[in-house]
């Protein structure tokens, strides 16, 4: 018995069509388009939750629940300051990461992505330790590439690293404009609130490609996820688990699946 759901899309449009089903060979229709590439959130998608941390991490900061663990890190006052603060909650990580555990159907569902020579990348807000050890650990020899991880800003659920992803595989709109993506650091890449979609795109060089996600799966297991993913206008999966049932009919979720290799059936068949 299938244990994922899918959101029905009300009309076919470039934006809402299904991709084409890897099972079968590729053929252009208008009612499906290739898919382009793969990018997974880490903690609770790639290996199992470990939310214990988001606790230590606020009562190391000496913040509310309430307060997102990385505004208030760069909104401290001063670089040593900001440096500290991401230092303390980077040791938490280190220690947590050594207990990592992979998500059951990990390695089924890269090993299918790789048949199929799917692009797959990553985009979190860890640091990079922790996303290089669970794929030593758990996927070495499988590609992941590009790998966003905090230090590109702004972070999820800003669309900017799905976006950058795509940028980086090439994948831009045919329309020439002066609106792109930054690179990853760049400074002055301040999207205005309120704006989603290409609109949260800032200018940069003029001439400059527009980037193009819609060919784009975000595979995650929080609302950053799913809302960068829906604002950078690719799909989203949503690994759903006990603590984030409520995401299931969220606006911003396409498709849901209960382990990971479920997602093989979604691609094989063309059901997302």
């Amino acid at each position: 018995m299938r244990r994922f759901s899918i959101r029905m899309q009300p009309t076919t449009t470039t934006a809402t069509r299904r991709f084409a089903p890897l099972g079968k060979p590729f053929a252009a229709d208008v009612q499906a388009r290739k898919l382009e590439g793969v990018v997974f959130d880490v903690d609770g998608t790639l290996c199992e939750p470990q939310t214990y941390m988001f606790s230590e991490m606020r009562s190391a900061l000496g913040i509310p629940r309430s307060r997102d663990i990385l505004e208030h890190v760069y909104s401290l006052p001063s670089p040593t300051e900001q440096h500290e603060a991401m230092e303390a909650i980077r040791s938490i990580e280190r220690t947590a990461m050594v207990n990592q555990v992979a998500q059951p159907g990990l390695e089924r569902l890269m090993a299918y992505l790789d048949a199929h020579k799917i692009r797959k990348g990553i985009c979190t807000r860890n640091f990079d330790a922790p996303v290089h050890n669970l794929l030593s650990k758990f996927l070495e020899g499988s590609l992941f590439h590009p790998i966003v991880t905090r230090d590109f800003r702004p972070p999820k659920p800003d669309p900017a690293g799905i976006l950058h992803i795509a940028r980086s595989w090439g994948l831009v709109h045919p329309s020439k404009g002066e609106a792109g993506l930054p690179d990853a650091g760049s400074e002055g890449h301040k999207p205005a609130s309120g704006q989603a979609g290409l609109d949260q795109l800032v200018e940069t060089q003029a001439g400059e490609s527009v980037a193009d996600a819609s060919g784009l799966i975000m595979v995650g297991d929080s609302i950053d996820d799913m809302t960068a993913g829906h604002r950078a206008g690719a799909k989203t999966v949503l690994l759903v688990n006990d603590v984030n049932r409520d995401l299931v009919d969220h606006e911003h979720t396409d498709a849901v699946i209960s382990r990971l290799d479920e997602l093989i059936e979604l691609l094989e068949n063309g059901l997302i």
